[in-house]
């Protein structure tokens, strides 16, 4: 029934941003920026803009609803509920004792199947998460090294990470559906209808570009707030051990990771260079470190 609840939140919370902007944005158009000599009245389909809403919110916020899911059904995992051995005890204790200080509902508490060392939480909200750590995480660091990715992990949860993330896009993919709608109206309305479609691609095609470079930079800026989250819970030396000996087994490997995963704004490492930094999901662990340091 919880999944529920959270699933009708989310939905209440679409259907409310819609329903405000809907109200706000006639009120913007036709008295507020006039006032200013700034006159859209004409120039604004309110339809096209109520479609764009929930086109993009509307998809932002049916996959955080199902993200749980969704992540389950792409990896080889088995979920944790009763400890078996000293690893599962270190992973479920901590994410329990760490939850019970934040006062929120226990995540669910994953292992997959994967060499990297590396981890994540992904759920609608911070009491209907999941927390998710690789067989190589378990494999490469040591117990208190584990402890502080999960206090990071947990970082995310209690921060509403993810719902912000979805929050972002959003309201991007609302902009890229509106101005592809303008275009078509504004050369459909001068029997330009074939100019109108390929120019709404193009213009798609940038303006998502640039939406995933805001989107990427806000992604590597939660991921220095659950450092410092976790370096309060266990410590910075424990955070800054752990991020040394995941880019240690990087370099050893010598593994680039795909901008394509799925699940790559969830996780814990990842790297890009060159112009790629601008899309890449998570800061150089380098500069992580020195975040980690200056605290």
């Amino acid at each position: 029934m919880k999944w529920m609840k959270g699933t009708f939140l989310l939905l209440a919370a679409n259907i409310l941003i819609m329903v405000t902007l809907s109200l706000t944005v006639p009120l913007l158009i036709n008295i507020v920026l006039p006032m200013f000599g700034i006159d859209l009245r004409g120039s604004v389909d309110l339809s096209s803009l109520v479609w764009a809403l929930v086109f993009g919110f509307g998809g932002a916020f049916i996959s955080l609803a199902f993200s749980k899911q969704m992540a389950r059904a792409m990896l080889d995992c088995r979920q944790i509920t009763q400890p078996r051995s000293q690893a599962e005890h270190v992973i479920y204790g901590s994410v329990q004792e760490i939850a019970q200080r934040l006062q929120i509902t226990m995540p669910e508490v994953w292992v997959y199947e994967s060499p990297d060392p590396n981890a994540f939480a992904t759920g609608p909200s911070k009491n209907n998460s999941m927390v998710a750590v690789s067989t190589g995480l378990l494999s490469n660091l040591h117990e208190q090294e584990v402890r502080a990715v999960l206090a990071h992990e947990m970082g995310h949860v209690y921060n509403g990470d993810m719902f912000a993330t979805t929050v972002l896009a959003g309201l991007m993919n609302t902009f890229v559906y509106y101005i592809a709608m303008w275009v078509r109206r504004f050369f459909g309305e001068r029997d330009q209808a074939m100019l109108g479609f390929g120019l709404s691609i193009v213009l798609q095609i940038i303006v998502s570009v640039l939406a995933s470079v805001l989107i990427s930079w806000f992604s590597r800026q939660r991921e220095f707030g659950a450092d410092a989250f976790s370096a309060k819970v266990y410590g910075k030396d424990s955070m800054i051990s752990a991020l040394r000996a995941i880019d240690r087994w990087v370099s050893r490997s010598q593994v680039e990771y795909s901008s394509q995963d799925a699940l790559a704004t969830m996780k814990i490492s990842g790297n890009s260079s060159g112009f790629m930094h601008l899309f890449a999901t998570h800061p150089p662990i380098e500069a992580r470190i020195d975040a980690l340091e200056r605290l």
